[in-house]
């Protein structure tokens, strides 16, 4: 049985999807606003969240993305009396599972409910048992990138995995190969940024013997290499043109001749490409292969930068400390609260590899210190921490002061003085209200009501 929420302020909609999914056997709960929905999402766990897009508060679009960054996010489908292509581009993008417009025919309405469960319970299942070495974090942005690794890992299909440099783009490669039927068999990678130009076809198909001078003896390629495993192209977006029309029909025929041979051989390869450049955007300028493309991203996972998710950084830090600690044969340091909130606060451009090498410098130059503080960390990033602190405190607005009227300011700063003075007149006088008298020209009794007045004791 699941837990089924709608969001919708249309009551005889959401009486209907009600009726509907009870009968299925589930619970369902109903919310009218963005703002019920949005508490009741976060005070509830739920399956999957029927969501419109036309909210009395708000945009249910927007909703989409908080939604989904809840911990065991709900898939969400998107209902609406107002589609649009680029709404339901946007809602597919924000990830939702389906975009249902309105009016909602039931036998439409609960396919997609089914198909969310069960991709659901697959989900549990294939993530429970997931080999992820060093892929550490459990942020929804994360958890997201694992649920696809399972998928992909199920499948045979090409897979294109793309993000910043630094990211852990080929753990993820790594991860999808060793959770598939293919893990006994070899992991071959391709540095595609490093092929000299004038051998490339040599490195990746091989060569026979005499087939080019130099070649004294015949060697096996890359992709022989990879027959029955998996071939990783990293930094795909680097390979030229001219290769790129070979190695299509590598792809499609899964065949080739190496140079110099009379005949072609086969090699049973699952290819997964990696890059950090935007491929798309490289087809429209004419310097990547757009059916080439077609055959690499069967399935895409886009890896987040760490700046998207800092609250992995804490475990990713104690993960890569223990670990650079046993390589170096150093002891295990703690960490102080600044020095994590040190970690939480920076940028990270150069992603988890950046924080690896940081964290590495921090256990070096902390030596025999036990703690690791901010002053361990290299300069640079330093600097840049104190530099961004500076600029947030100039940024900051100062708080708007309440304005009243010119007699309640004149009362308010002649009360403020005249507490101050009379202070001073306590402390000069030692208490001495004889003395007090005729330094401030009040009478006794005017003197004790205004001591009185501003709580001041007599020293």
């Amino acid at each position: 049985m699941a837990n089924v929420l709608i969001i919708d302020d249309d009551r005889l909609v959401s009486e209907m999807l009600c009726d509907m999914i009870r009968k299925m056997g589930h619970e369902v709960s109903c919310a009218f606003t963005a703002k019920e929905g949005l508490s009741a999402a976060l005070s509830n766990s739920f399956d999957v969240v029927f969501l419109d897009v036309q909210l009395p508060d708000g945009d249910g679009l927007m909703l989409l993305l908080t939604i989904n960054a809840i911990p065991s996010a709900p898939e969400v489908i998107i209902i609406t009396g107002f589609g649009s292509p680029d709404g339901a581009e946007l809602a597919i993008k924000n990830g939702a599972w389906d975009f249902v417009e309105k009016p909602l025919v039931r036998n439409l309405i609960e396919l997609p409910l089914v198909r969310a469960l069960q991709y659901r319970e697959a989900k549990k299942i294939t993530t429970l048992i997931l080999k992820r070495e060093g892929i550490i974090g459990s942020s929804a942005a994360m958890e997201s990138c694992i649920e696809l690794v399972a998928r992909a890992a199920a499948s045979d299909a090409s897979v294109l995995i793309t993000g910043e440099t630094g990211t852990g783009k080929e753990l993820f490669a790594r991860a999808i190969h060793s959770n598939s039927t293919r893990s006994g068999m070899p992991f071959v990678t391709v540095d595609c940024a490093s092929l000299p130009p004038t051998i490339i076809e040599s490195i990746l198909f091989g060569h026979e013997k005499g087939a080019f001078t130099g070649a004294d003896r015949s060697r096996e390629g890359l992709i022989k290499q990879a027959d029955g495993g998996t071939l990783f192209l990293d930094e795909v977006g680097d390979l030229p043109l001219s290769a790129q029309k070979a190695f299509l029909r590598v792809l499609q025929e899964r065949q080739f001749r190496p140079l110099g041979a009379k005949r072609e051989i086969k090699s049973e390869f699952r290819v997964i490409a990696a890059t950090n450049r935007d491929i798309t955007k490289m087809v429209e300028e004419g310097n990547f292969r757009e059916d080439l493309l077609f055959r690499l991203r069967a399935v895409t996972i886009e890896v987040s930068p760490l700046r998207e998710h800092v609250g992995d950084i804490k475990e990713l830090a104690f993960y890569y400390l223990n670990k650079i600690s046993a390589r170096l044969a150093a002891e295990i340091k703690g960490f102080s609260p600044e020095f994590i909130e040190a970690l939480c606060t920076y940028n990270w451009p150069g992603n988890i590899r950046e924080l690896v090498n940081a964290l590495e410098g921090a256990l070096v130059t902390a030596h025999d210190d036990p703690i690791l503080f901010p002053k361990h960390l290299p300069t640079h990033i330093r600097i840049r921490l104190a530099r961004d602190a500076i600029l947030k405190k100039e940024d900051t607005p100062l708080p708007q002061r309440t304005m009243g009227t010119l007699k309640e300011c004149r009362e308010s700063a002649v009360k403020r003085e005249e507490r101050q003075y009379l202070q001073e007149l306590m402390t000069t006088t030692g208490g001495n209200i004889r003395k007090a008298c005729e330094i401030s020209g009040l009478s006794r009794v005017r003197l004790h009501v205004l001591l009185k007045k501003h709580s001041i004791k007599r020293k």
